[in-house]
């Protein structure tokens, strides 16, 4: 009789067991939408990315997520679109934190007009979900394109570019940035404060820390070596790099997510379901799906 009650219990997904094997927290996730209302260039489909957005959308309300993270670019280079676009993600049934990236700067003079523009609390921040703290950087804040001209911040990315120089690097293209030694204190602390308290970190940033390309951030050896300190940190999702990238860094899973605005017809974006000792990222279209014990 006993194992007769256990095998319907399994099967029917009862009890304990079904308590097992649900996500504790789900989100949805995409990257470098870059809509513009402008024709086609090269493999960049630039109206077509409204319509990826919609379905996106769709998938994510279907999928009842919690909340959505956008990895920045999701415009192009008119800051008029962006309307367009805060528009279209109105319609998601979940609420939406957002980083920027590099294209969300165009014709952008004031940078706090673009994190009010995309209800940022600030240009980067942490929020926390029941045991989880998201830590969303900034590796545009030391940019060229980031408005640091006459700044502090400026002296910083002089330093950065002759710093890649010294050690053979490959990333030091305008198109790339870094975060800050202000930012860099900040997020020390807040993963002191998150070891202390037991807490389980996600960090987000626009441009890649790993592997090593033309696209990872300016800074990216630094940030890593400060993450990599802390057990806490579990995993690491970037954009920005349109082909998508993955590799392991000191034991910690580094994901670049696939741009959405690659490509015809195929779309890319995932949703993110975190078990009791796993991270499962369930990829669409181009975004491949991997999953990773913590």
């Amino acid at each position: 009789m006993f194992i007769r009650l256990f095998i319907c219990l399994f099967f029917l997904g009862g009890g304990a067991l079904a308590q097992d094997i649900s996500p504790i927290l789900k989100f949805g996730l995409f990257a470098d939408t870059q809509y513009a209302d402008c024709p086609s260039e090269n493999a960049r489909f630039y109206r077509q990315a409204l319509q990826k957005l919609d379905t996106c959308i769709n998938y994510f309300n279907q999928q009842n997520v919690q909340f959505t993270i956008n990895l920045g670019d999701i415009i192009d280079r008119k800051n008029s679109d962006l309307k367009k676009i805060m528009s279209s993600l109105t319609h998601l049934n979940n609420e939406i934190y957002h980083i920027t990236g590099n294209h969300d700067y165009k014709e952008v003079t004031d940078n706090s007009v673009l994190y009010r523009q995309l209800n940022m609390p600030s240009e980067y921040y942490s929020f926390k979900k029941q045991n989880w703290v998201f830590i969303m950087l900034n590796t545009n804040e030391v940019s060229a394109y980031a408005n640091v001209t006459g700044t502090e911040k400026e002296q910083e990315l002089a330093e950065m570019l002759e710093q890649i120089k010294q050690t053979g690097g490959k990333q030091a293209y305008r198109w790339n940035g870094g975060i800050s030694r202000k930012q860099m204190k900040w997020l020390d602390d807040l993963l002191v404060k998150c070891e202390r308290n037991h807490n389980n970190v996600l960090i987000f940033t626009h441009h890649p820390l790993y592997p090593q390309s033309e696209f990872t951030a300016l800074n990216n050896m630094e940030i890593l070596n400060t993450i990599s300190k802390y057990p806490c940190v579990k995993a690491v999702f970037s954009g920005h790099h349109h082909a998508g990238a993955f590799g392991y860094y000191k034991g910690i899973p580094m994901i670049t997510q696939e741009g959405m605005i690659e490509t015809e017809t195929q779309n890319a974006y995932s949703t993110v379901e975190i078990t009791q000792d796993s991270i499962l990222v369930k990829g669409r279209g181009r975004v491949p799906s991997r999953s990773f014990k913590y």
